[in-house]
């Protein structure tokens, strides 16, 4: 996957989030996800068009452990969502796979700039 593929990827992962957590309940707990899981996915795709954008390695190395640790939050508040019964599992299925993966890729990005860097 190429660095403009990514960007259009992370760009649709934050959008689904979005449409999640609007359909949340509006109920103290739901709105408090709600905010909490726009910010950390809406920060995986401006995190990671930043990175592209990084003027050294270790910026670029910077931005993307940023973007690992806000996709691990996005994984976190699906989870909670789930684990509260918040909206049905399948609703969230899809988008907390989707997570995952571009925790996977980030993660391996991560470790070849650290690898690249010894």
């Amino acid at each position: 996957m190429n660095k403009e593929e990514l960007i259009k990827r992370t760009a649709v992962f934050a959008h689904r989030c979005v449409k999640l957590g609007i359909s949340l309940p509006k109920s103290i707990l739901g709105k408090h996800i709600q905010g909490q899981l726009i910010r950390c996915s809406t920060s995986v795709a401006a995190n990671y068009r930043a990175a592209v954008l990084a003027q050294s390695d270790a910026a670029f190395t910077a931005k993307i452990s940023i973007v690992l640790e806000e996709a691990d939050e996005s994984v976190f508040w699906m989870e909670f969502i789930n684990e509260e019964k918040l909206i049905k599992y399948d609703r969230v299925e899809q988008l907390l796979i989707e997570a995952n993966e571009l925790k996977a890729i980030f993660y391996s990005i991560r470790k070849t700039m650290k690898m690249k860097k010894s």
